[in-house]
């Protein structure tokens, strides 16, 4: 099957780390067989305005044409002002480049299209499946529901535009049940596959050293600067293990490939996630995957899988504290055991039924 993938996020020859979970979504199709190609809407802008996100870093200059591995990518630019005061002059903008990319598609004519994020690249999908006659599915990440629908400037977008596509896709069952609160019959939930390499799959390793004198090695799965992930909450939670005796050392990550952040994720004792908002998250899974434990606030669906001693209700440092404590003490030989849905295998099973459902 041949399908066009749209989304705002997608891995940038300067930024490998930028819309991973894209990336791993266009990889298990094409292992599934599909012939897939990307389009990446970018937001003209100066090279200064990147530092605003870390999202942004490369997009200025970003080339409007390049290959992600085997997938063919193009980058047509549109324009969008910041917070989008005025979304028309960002829809507009945006279907403007329809044209732009069915001459860059030529002969090559997809079956279905897959828009990643619903605003605003949702209205270049719209545009190119109407034209071309062929359905489109909208996945919702999170960003879309858990800020755009409280954004006065982009709610009724997004509503709109999850009632214009033919399937919509959401990745948890929180963001699912949002979906139906806006009363969209045609919709599922597919979460995103945990994309660890066989030569990173680690079995648990047990913590040896002495209590509250050794070094503790933690890693903060996420970029700093969001400020979504509550890096303070992390650092305050190393504070605490301090004042407890522990040599406190936390790894951050930023723009890494991913082979660095399993390499990391592997030499962590574990892994604190603190964010105030996840639908995953998928670092959670990744860092299971290679053997390192992982302490979370309960956000997205880590209560599904992390066991009580490691899941704490209150974004509190010296619950977190504990937390990390008593996952250090947990004997991990029967290894971690996460539910069937989140598997490869499953999740490639209802890809499949969908795609052979909206085709029929």
């Amino acid at each position: 099957m041949r399908i066009l993938v749209v989304s705002l996020l997608f891995p940038l020859p300067t930024n490998v780390a930028r819309g991973t979970f894209v990336s791993d979504n266009v990889q298990l199709l094409e292992s599934m067989g599909h012939e897939i190609k990307v389009v990446n809407p970018l937001p003209r802008m100066l090279k200064y305005q990147e530092s605003s996100r870390s999202t942004l870093t490369g997009v200025s200059r970003a080339p409007k044409q390049f290959t992600h591995g085997d997938t063919q990518v193009i980058t047509p630019r549109f324009w969008g002002l910041p917070g989008h005061p005025y979304p028309s002059i960002t829809i507009r903008s945006m279907k403007r480049i329809a044209k732009k990319v069915e001459s860059w598609l030529g002969d090559w004519s997809p079956e279905i299209i897959i828009c990643h994020t619903m605003w605003p690249a949702g209205d270049l999908a719209s545009k190119l499946a109407k034209q071309l006659g062929i359905p489109w599915v909208g996945i919702v990440h999170g960003h879309d529901f858990d800020v755009g629908l409280k954004d006065k400037n982009t709610a009724n977008q997004i509503i709109r535009l999850v009632n214009d596509c033919d399937h919509l896709v959401t990745v948890s069952s929180r963001l699912h049940s949002i979906a139906e609160d806006l009363d969209k019959p045609a919709s599922s939930v597919i979460t995103c596959h945990t994309a660890v390499e066989n030569e990173w799959l680690t079995k648990p390793k047990k913590w040896q050293g002495r209590w509250r004198k050794s070094k503790l090695d933690i890693l903060f799965p996420a970029d700093p600067r969001r400020r979504e992930k509550n890096h303070f909450l992390a650092l305050q939670t190393g504070e605490e293990l301090e004042n407890r005796g522990w040599v406190v050392g936390i790894t951050t990550l930023r723009q890494q490939p991913r082979t660095i952040v399993w390499d990391r994720m592997l030499v962590a004792d574990l892994t604190l996630i603190t964010s105030k908002r996840e639908s995953g998250p998928l670092v959670a899974r990744e860092s299971l995957a290679c053997g390192t434990p992982v302490v979370s606030v309960n956000v997205g669906e880590v209560s599904k899988y992390l066991s009580p001693t490691s899941l704490v209700e209150q974004y509190d440092a010296v619950k977190l504290a504990d937390a990390c404590e008593n996952t250090l003490q947990t004997d991990w030989s029967e290894g971690f055991k996460i539910p069937n849905e989140f598997s490869t295998e499953e999740i490639s099973k209802r890809w499949s039924s969908l795609l052979a459902k909206l085709l029929e």
